[in-house]
């Protein structure tokens, strides 16, 4: 009897994951453009999770003998004017732009949530201060209140995040309010005030749920949105400091300097950015389609 269950376990498994590839497969037919964005972000991922064992050099390391190598065998995208091999430092720093971003999506996200869902279900008095002091922060653009935050905060890993996570807050905080308006009326919630449940719990277990479909879209378009205005904030100085690989701080030193003697420097940096934040705008479309009742069939 149990080698019959065993069996029939492992059955029920092989069919789960040949749905799983199947549905897969539709969704990436569906949505080709989503699919490459998705492989794209999986790939820069899977780059800054293993860094250790992709990158051949230390990122830090100098070679005076090195400097300005061109790209070949030994320094495969070249190296700098300090001799660093060019490839271990856009590795560590796909590392680098993964933490910021991640990081500032997730605080900007959790606070947003918060001040929206507070605004949204209880209105009133409260509403009306919360969403004019988001109103203040959305009148100006996100690089240049994270260049007012990052000249306020100083230059470092951490104050970088939370210069890019503050701006972040009022178009997350705007989504959920939105959502949590229309939800705070329907049917559900008037059933949960009637058994006597609290506010708090009805906000937190039946609203905020049902505002996820749109924060997640939202949650990938700001990621590479961070990790963008990371490279800015790092080509200005205001960023990521040395010792940490970073991508915007690879172009702010070999810019001016070495971008006809030596465009590698700053071709190879740029592609990376660009084709980072081209991915995850990829992904945010698809998601959005996916999550959309509209488009489904």
């Amino acid at each position: 009897m149990a080698i019959i269950d065993h069996e029939a376990e492992l059955h029920r498994a092989g069919a789960n994951i040949t749905g799983l590839r199947s549905q897969l497969v539709f969704t990436a037919r569906r949505y080709p453009l989503g699919a490459i964005g998705a492989v794209i972000v999986l790939t820069f991922v899977f780059t800054a999770v293993f860094a250790n064992f992709i990158a051949p050099f230390d990122p830090t390391s100098t070679d005076a003998k090195a400097s300005l190598a061109r790209p070949g065998a030994t320094f495969w995208l070249g190296a700098d004017f300090m001799g660093r091999d060019m490839f271990s430092r856009i590795v560590y720093g796909a590392r680098i732009s993964l933490a910021v971003g991640l990081g500032a999506t997730l605080m900007g996200g959790t606070l947003g949530v918060s001040i929206g869902l507070m605004s949204g279900y209880l209105g009133g008095a409260v509403d009306l201060l919360t969403q004019r002091l988001m109103d203040i922060m959305q009148s100006l653009p996100l690089l240049v209140m994270a260049l007012v935050m990052a000249a306020a905060l100083g230059p470092s890993l951490e104050n970088t995040i939370i210069a890019i996570a503050i701006p972040l807050v009022p178009s997350v905080a705007r989504v959920v309010r939105s959502s949590t308006l229309s939800l705070r009326e329907q049917p559900f919630v008037e059933a949960a005030r009637a058994v006597g449940m609290g506010e708090v719990r009805i906000a937190v277990r039946h609203v905020l749920p049902n505002t996820l479909a749109p924060l997640i879209v939202l949650g990938t378009a700001q990621l590479g949105s961070a990790i963008l205005v990371e490279a800015s904030l790092s080509f200005l100085g205001l960023g990521i400091p040395e010792p940490y690989p970073s991508w915007g701080r690879m172009l702010s030193e070999s810019a001016a300097e070495y971008v006809r003697t030596a465009p590698w420097l700053v071709i190879f940096p740029g592609v990376a950015i660009s084709m980072t934040v081209f991915g995850t705008n990829l992904l945010g479309d698809a998601l959005r389609d996916i999550l959309d009742p509209r488009q489904r069939s």
